[in-house]
């Protein structure tokens, strides 16, 4: 293992948006297995150390695979296309009246239904999302419209928390 290897040759995984869950989840495991600090102990501290570094990158990358968004997001660094959502926020119109559409429904929602509803629009708006994420990666490689797709799911993750928030107002 190298410190230096990206999140994928780290995890044994193609440098690609669309990932086996169940395949990642079991590579963390055997890798923290290789590299617990208690497999170190009769090496010393300084071996010690080095484990609870690798452990400490093992779950980075884990974390970042694990996740859509920060997985599409670390793609499009590695490809040239870094997301700077706290730069541009240039976004399509269309997408932006929709988004300010679903605002203002849930400005209004007043009964649990009414979020339901919400929640499915904006959930089939995420899954829509992420479908086109996988396919401009992995098919057309076009890194500088995954880049412009994570920053509206980034939107649309904000959402989906807003909507959480307001369900908890609703429910007290």
């Amino acid at each position: 293992m190298n410190l230096q290897s990206t999140d994928f040759e780290l995890f044994g995984v193609p440098t690609c948006f669309a990932q086996d869950a169940a395949f990642l989840d079991a590579r963390w495991k055997e890798l923290q297995r290789q590299v617990h600090p208690d497999r170190f102990a009769t090496q010393g501290a300084a071996a010690q150390r080095v484990a609870m570094q690798w452990s400490a990158r093992i779950n980075e990358a884990y974390r970042r695979l694990k996740d859509p968004l920060k997985r599409a997001a670390y793609l499009c660094e590695l490809h040239g296309s870094p997301i700077e959502a706290e730069n541009n926020t240039a976004m399509p119109a269309e997408f932006l009246m929709q988004q300010m559409e679903l605002r203002e429904h849930l400005d209004d929602a007043d009964t649990s239904e009414e979020l339901h509803r919400i929640e499915q629009l904006s959930g089939s708006l995420l899954l829509d999302t992420l479908q086109a994420i996988e396919h401009k990666a992995d098919v057309e490689k076009d890194w500088p419209q995954v880049a412009q797709s994570v920053r509206a799911l980034m939107f649309l993750d904000k959402f989906a928390s807003d909507v959480a928030r307001k369900r908890e107002t609703l429910a007290a």
